[in-house]
């Protein structure tokens, strides 16, 4: 019998879908780079409901250079649409962005680059709307060498320890952390289930895993070892499975996911 470990919450696993969006629309790449349009989010969006998702992430990948108006309207035509939860990203730098996204109608923000370059924005986040609405998304890269920690939408190489930095992120309030392996991202091999492992151990929250899904069977590894939540992309926006079809197999092998 699976025993799964879900410290905060018990929650049953979770799966995920992610959409990147630049200048409003949903892209897909290989290792962060090759963007394709995959659609219109608000159609994905309401695709992906019907389909049964537990949750949605929405992560402007540009919007650390680009103006934040339309992402804002965005999220306020998603809240309308939508029952279930969904996180969104990008660009946040201040406690007046987090305010603005949650006010649109976001349940959850995601810091990445701003949590690393300025860590008191997890603290007060934390304190004002409770850890429940606060996500670090860490992107982390795994080399010969090392494991690399990088800001920016995955350009920039920054100097954090990848289990250090998830320990510290934890302490100072976050809910969940969102461990994208920039590694496995399109790549289609599977989740880097023993990373991810590795940081779940490490930390008192969920870790959702990201990065490397191309089959049911990969949700079903990752959930296997005790994995609190697994997001995908490009295997959903290709429509090669629907969100129905990976609960279905996943029922079949015994994993308590939610079902519609």
């Amino acid at each position: 019998m699976n025993n799964f470990k879900n410290p905060i919450n018990n929650l049953a696993p979770r799966i995920i879908v992610c959409m990147d969006i630049k200048q409003g629309r949903v892209v897909k790449g290989v290792n962060f780079k090759q963007l394709k349009d995959m659609g219109e989010p608000i159609e994905l969006a309401l695709l992906y409901e019907q389909q049964g998702v537990d949750e949605l992430v929405f992560l402007d990948i540009a919007a650390t250079i680009e103006k934040q108006k339309t992402a804002l309207n965005l999220v306020a035509q998603i809240a309308q649409n939508l029952s279930i939860p969904f996180t969104v990203g990008g660009g946040l730098t201040t406690l007046d962005d987090v305010k603005a996204f949650l006010d649109a109608g976001a349940d959850k923000v995601a810091l990445n680059t701003t949590a690393i370059l300025t860590p008191s924005t997890i603290n007060e986040t934390a304190k004002i709307y409770g850890n429940q609405c606060i996500v670090v998304a860490v992107d982390v890269l795994k080399t010969v060498e090392a494991l690399q920690v990088y800001s920016h939408g995955g350009q920039k190489l920054t100097n954090k320890k990848l289990l250090p930095w998830c320990q510290e992120v934890a302490d100072r309030g976050v809910g969940e952390i969102l461990l994208t392996c920039m590694h496995k991202d399109g790549v289609g091999d599977g989740f880097d289930c023993a990373l991810t492992q590795q940081v779940s151990e490490s930390v008192p929250v969920q870790v959702i895993a990201s990065g490397g899904a191309s089959h049911p069977v990969h949700f079903y590894e990752a959930f296997n070892q005790d994995i609190d939540a697994c997001l995908a992309a490009g295997m959903f926006h290709s429509k090669k499975y629907t969100v129905n079809e990976v609960k279905d197999y996943l029922f079949i092998q015994g994993i308590p996911v939610r079902k519609i």
